[in-house]
């Protein structure tokens, strides 16, 4: 059945829909920048949103005009010196930090029967949600060991869909970066922006305080219905 009544699953991004670390990626990747000379400020950090830690330090160093001043194992030492600093700082992470609604949302979805899934690019993913005391709210976190394309590929979401044995058509998935829902468009996948500035989502909205199953579903059948 490609257009269920309702979505089988649903597929979440991790920093900005469920847990605001945002702000924690920025000061790890704007100490590193200001180790080699290079300032970076909120609004670039807004194009490091949704893709890989490889890919974040190739923008930062083309953005401070260092594109060939690293070779390729002094990047991944620097993308290491990177990580090392977020995960100090997640240390500081507590359930206050979980997004609102997020928690009595994937609640319902359990009470409803709807698979979760986690499609982050963060290799630490798996530690926030200890932290956050998630792990056993999602069916299944998508393992960047075996991710080859960062997002606006839809690998990730496909990815989670093939685990989760639901079809893209039949999956909702929610993200705060335009990558990310360009990875759900192009993955088939019914798209739900966190965000004013995102294009492309079937269903927008500013932060997370209204999205509920409920508005979920009224616009997934809005949405089948204009098919």
């Amino acid at each position: 059945m490609n257009n269920p009544a309702l979505p089988r699953a649903v597929i979440f991004d991790l920093d900005g829909v469920v847990v605001d670390t945002a702000h924690l990626h920025f000061i790890a990747w704007q100490r590193l920048a200001q180790r080699i000379g290079i300032d970076i400020d909120m609004a670039f950090n807004e194009q490091l949103k949704g893709i890989s830690r490889r890919d974040s330090l190739a923008k930062i160093l083309a953005y401070g005009g260092m594109d060939n001043a690293f070779t390729a194992d002094e990047r991944e030492v620097m993308a290491e010196q990177k990580n090392r600093e977020y995960v100090g700082l997640l240390n500081g992470l507590t359930t206050a930090d979980i997004l609102p609604g997020i928690r009595e949302l994937l609640r319902t979805l359990r009470e409803q029967g709807v698979l979760t899934g986690l499609a982050s690019v963060s290799q630490n993913a798996g530690h926030v949600l200890s932290v956050l005391g998630l792990q056993a709210d999602f069916d299944y976190v998508a393992d960047t060991r075996h991710i080859m394309f960062s997002k606006p590929d839809p690998e990730i979401f496909l990815a989670v869909c093939d685990a989760l044995k639901v079809l893209p058509s039949c999956a909702v998935g929610i993200e705060d970066a335009q990558a990310g829902i360009d990875a759900l468009c192009a993955g088939g996948i019914f798209a739900i922006g966190i965000g004013s500035t995102l294009r492309g989502a079937q269903y927008r909205l500013d932060d997370t305080a209204g999205l509920t199953w409920a508005a979920i579903t009224q616009q997934w059948k809005r949405h089948q219905a204009g098919n």
